[in-house]
């Protein structure tokens, strides 16, 4: 590791790593001292360990936001889904997890399948600025995508207004289903949320060495291991290498 490096992710001495608290498979809950727990922090903290400085967490509420923090000084790197709209700002590594994204339809619907849903009339109801919701954008083009705050009221909104589908994780339709009696949550995916390390895009040596270190961290069983050690085996998975 270069001082180039060290000092473009680490320019306070410390390693300020953005966190995505609204994501549930990626910080599980909180270590002793309070800071968040998860796969996601262990990411940061396995950065800041080889960079030989601390870490200190700078959580955000909603991968939107996070994004939308990127450039003002707030943070040295991020965690968060890699999609074209953020790389604008953003240089992602390669991803070091994946998550499936599908569709829950509700009782005695009509779609059977993934490509069922993207037809016109058909009302997708999908959480504002998630990166399932950012690849919906690029790639829906009959049926209409009806945002709401949070993947909370993007559930709600889809039984209250009895939408056609809802975009999510698997994971949380999984909880989703078991609300709404038969409701159905389709087979196969849509996308593959593609969970990475991102840094500013003036950070171009540090990019070149965090996309290294992520490759390291799948190919060594250290991302396997921390997805083990907090209990989202089958719902989180280690992706294919970059």
């Amino acid at each position: 590791m270069s001082d180039i490096v060290k000092s473009q992710l680490a320019p306070h001495g410390v390693l300020r790593a953005a966190i995505n608290m609204g994501n549930f498979l990626l910080v599980t809950g909180k270590a002793p001292n309070g800071d968040p727990d998860g796969v996601s922090p262990d990411m940061a903290r396995a950065i800041a360990a080889r960079l030989g400085v601390p870490v200190s967490f700078v959580p955000y509420a909603k991968p939107s936001e996070l994004a939308d923090a990127a450039g003002t000084d707030t943070w040295d790197i991020g965690n968060i889904g890699a999609e074209p709209q953020r790389a604008q700002k953003i240089s992602f590594t390669a991803a070091y997890a994946e998550i499936e994204a599908t569709y829950l339809v509700p009782a005695g619907s009509a779609i059977q399948s993934i490509a069922d849903v993207d037809k016109p009339g058909n009302r997708i109801s999908v959480s504002k600025g998630s990166a399932y919701e950012l690849w919906l954008a690029r790639n829906i083009h009959q049926a209409e995508l009806i945002r709401a705050d949070g993947g909370p009221a993007a559930f709600q909104q889809f039984v209250d207004r009895k939408m056609d589908a809802l975009a999510s994780l698997r994971p949380a339709l999984l909880t989703d289903v078991t609300k709404l009696p038969g409701s159905r949550i389709l087979d196969g995916q849509f996308a593959a949320v593609q969970q990475a390390i991102g840094t500013s895009k003036a950070n171009a040596e540090a990019a070149v060495w965090l996309a290294a270190f992520v490759e390291e961290a799948k190919a060594s069983g250290l991302v396997g291991g921390f997805i083990k050690k907090h209990g989202v085996e089958g719902r989180l998975t280690v992706a294919p290498p970059g």
